[in-house]
C-alpha cells in the first residue's frame, strides 16, 4: 500500500511540474481568454437586448400599450393592416410531444394583421401529429386559414426539407413572403408583424431568422442543449445584419422558392440535409426542452449538430465547414483542459501536506496562481451568461404579455457549468464519429452523406420518440431508460466501428 502510495505521490508530483511547463502555462491562460471572449460576447449581447426593452418602455410610457406588437400603435389601423401582405407559414411537423400544441397555439394566434395561411407539413397521416394539429385546426376552424399537407417519404433529401418543399409547392400563389417555423418553436404575438415589416422596409433582405432561448428541464442533457446554444446567441445579437442563421425560423421571399434564384430549392432538394446550413450565406423565441430529455438524447442531438457540418453544396461552402469543424474542435478541447491541469494542481496543493516528493513540487510550481486566475474567469463567464439569460427571459416576457412567464430560477447553474464541460469535451469526439461514419439517425431515419450530400436514406422505426423532443412517433409513448453518461459513452465507443447499428 506504502509502495502504492509514494507511486501515485511521484505521478501526481510529475504531472503538477508538467502542467506548470511553458506548454501547459500557455493552454491555461488560452482557456482563460476563451472563457474571457466568451464572457465579453455575453456581456455585449446583453447590452443589445437591453436596447430593445429600454425602446419598448419608451413606447410604453409614449402611450403604445402595444409596444410588443408595433413600433406605432398608428401601425394598428385598419386602413394600414389591409395593405399587408400574404404570408405563408409552414411548419415541417414529426411526432406530437408535451410542449407542441402550446407551441402549435403561440403559431396560429398569431396578431398578424395580413391574409396570413399555415401549412403543417406531415411525412404520413400515421404520424401522431397529424391527427392532433388537425383537431387544433379544428378548434380554430372559423378564425384561421389552415391546412394539413401529407408530404410523403423524401428520397434525395432530409424529411424536413421535403416537407418544407412540399409545403412551398401548395402555399398559396399570392403569398408574398414564407415563413418556415420548427414545430418547437414559440411565437409571440407580433413577431410574423415584425419580420414582414422588415422585409417590406428593406426589399433586399434575402432571410430574416431568429434564435432559440433554451429553457433547460432539469436533466444534464438538456443543460449541454442550452449551453450549447449559448455561444452561438452571441452572433444573433447584432440588433441587425447578421451571417448566422438558424432553421427554425426563416422568412424568405415566396418568388426566391418559385423561381429558384440563388439555387434555394435545387441546393436543398438535390441530397440537401440541413435547411439553415444550406441556406447560410431578429428575434429570441422560448425553447422549452422535453422533461424527459436523456443524454443519450443529448448525445444523438449534438452528433446530428456535428454531421451538419459534413454537408455542402459547393467548394467554398465545405471549406467553410471545414474551418468551423477545425476551429471549435480546438476550442472546445483549449476550453476544457484548463481544468483538468486545475483540477491536478488543486490535488497537489491538498496532498502537499502528506507527502514530501509533492510538497517539492507544490512549493516549486505556480499552479495555484493558475487555478485563482482560472476560477475568476469562469466566474466572470457564468455570471455574463447569467446576466444574458435574464436579459434575454425578460425580452421574451415583454413580448408575450399574455403568454406563460418564463422565469430565471428554474436554471440550476451548478449543473451549467458542468454541462459547460461536458459539452465542451464531447463536441470534438462528436465532429469526428460524425466525419468518419458520414451518417447518423435521427428520429429513427438514418441518413447517409456521400460527397456532401445525402446518398442514402433508410428508415429504422425501432424509434418510439423523436430525439430532442420526445415526442411520440408511432404507438404509445414510451421514455427512454435511464442511462448513465459513462454507460452511454463505453456503449457508444463499443459500436464506434458499427455505424448502420448504432443504437440511438
Amino acid at each position: 500500500m506504502a509502495a502504492m502510495e509514494a507511486a501515485a505521490d511521484a505521478v501526481l508530483a510529475a504531472a503538477s511540474r508538467a502542467f506548470c511547463g511553458p506548454a501547459a502555462v500557455f493552454i491555461q491562460i488560452q482557456g482563460c481568454l476563451i472563457c474571457l471572449t466568451l464572457g465579453l460576447g455575453w456581456a455585449v449581447a446583453a447590452l443589445v437586448r437591453k436596447k430593445e426593452i429600454r425602446r419598448m418602455r419608451r413606447r410604453i410610457v409614449d402611450g403604445n400599450s402595444f409596444a410588443f406588437l408595433c413600433d406605432d400603435v398608428n401601425e394598428l389601423e385598419h386602413s394600414v393592416q389591409e395593405k399587408l401582405p400574404r404570408v405563408s407559414v409552414i411548419m415541417p411537423l414529426k411526432g406530437f410531444g408535451e410542449h407542441n400544441l402550446q407551441n402549435w397555439r403561440t403559431q396560429i394566434t398569431s396578431l398578424y394583421g395580413g391574409p396570413l395561411e399555415f401549412l403543417f407539413v406531415v411525412e404520413s397521416k400515421d404520424d401522431p401529429a397529424y391527427h392532433a394539429v388537425s383537431r387544433l385546426i379544428a378548434e380554430y376552424k372559423d378564425k384561421l386559414e389552415a391546412k394539413v399537407v401529407v408530404a410523403g417519404l423524401s428520397t434525395t433529401c432530409s424529411q424536413k426539407i421535403h416537407n418544407q418543399l412540399i409545403g412551398v409547392e401548395k402555399m398559396h400563389k399570392d403569398s408574398k413572403y414564407v415563413l418556415f417555423l420548427d414545430d418547437d418553436v414559440r411565437l409571440h404575438p407580433g413577431t410574423i408583424g415584425a419580420l414582414t415589416k422588415e422585409m417590406e422596409k428593406n426589399p433586399e433582405i434575402f432571410i430574416q431568422t431568429g434564435y432559440p432561448l433554451d429553457l433547460p428541464s432539469g436533466s444534464l442533457g438538456s443543460y449541454c442543449i442550452y449551453e450549447y446554444h449559448m455561444p452561438c446567441s452571441i452572433g444573433f445579437a447584432t440588433g441587425g445584419k447578421t451571417f448566422f442563421l438558424w432553421g427554425g425560423c426563416m422568412m424568405m421571399h415566396a418568388d426566391d422558392f418559385r423561381q429558384d434564384l440563388y439555387g434555394v430549392v435545387s441546393g436543398l432538394r438535390d441530397g440537401g440535409y440541413s435547411d439553415d446550413m444550406t441556406l447560410a450565406a431578429i428575434a429570441v423565441f422560448p425553447h422549452p426542452l422535453s422533461s424527459d430529455l436523456s443524454f443519450s438524447r443529448y448525445w444523438n442531438y449534438l452528433r446530428k449538430q456535428t454531421f451538419v457540418l459534413e454537408s455542402y453544396v459547393s467548394k467554398v461552402n465545405w471549406m467553410m465547414n471545414r474551418a468551423l469543424f477545425a476551429s471549435h474542435c480546438y476550442l472546445s478541447w483549449g476550453f476544457v483542459w484548463p481544468y483538468i491541469m486545475a483540477l491536478v494542481h488543486v490535488m497537489v496543493a491538498l496532498r502537499a501536506p502528506y507527502s514530501e516528493i509533492v510538497k517539492d513540487a507544490s512549493n516549486s510550481s505556480c499552479g495555484l496562481k493558475l487555478v485563482c486566475c482560472l476560477l475568476i474567469c469562469t466566474l466572470t463567464e457564468l455570471v455574463s451568461m447569467w446576466n444574458l439569460t435574464k436579459v434575454e427571459i425578460q425580452l421574451c416576457n415583454m413580448l408575450s404579455p399574455e403568454g406563460p412567464k418564463v422565469s430565471l430560477g428554474s436554471y440550476n447553474w451548478g449543473l451549467v457549468f458542468i454541462a459547460v464541460l461536458v459539452d465542451n469535451f464531447l463536441y470534438p469526439i462528436s465532429a469526428f464519429r460524425s466525419h468518419f461514419s458520414q451518417s447518423i439517425n435521427w428520429s429513427g431515419i438514418r441518413y447517409h452523406l456521400k460527397d456532401g450530400k445525402i446518398s442514402k436514406i433508410e428508415r429504422e422505426n425501432k424509434l418510439k420518440y423523436t430525439d430532442l423532443g420526445g415526442k411520440h412517433l408511432y404507438g404509445k409513448r414510451t421514455y427512454p431508460s435511464k442511462t448513465s453518461l459513462l454507460g452511454y459513452l463505453s456503449r457508444t465507443v463499443a459500436q464506434w466501428h458499427q455505424p448502420k447499428k448504432y443504437d440511438v
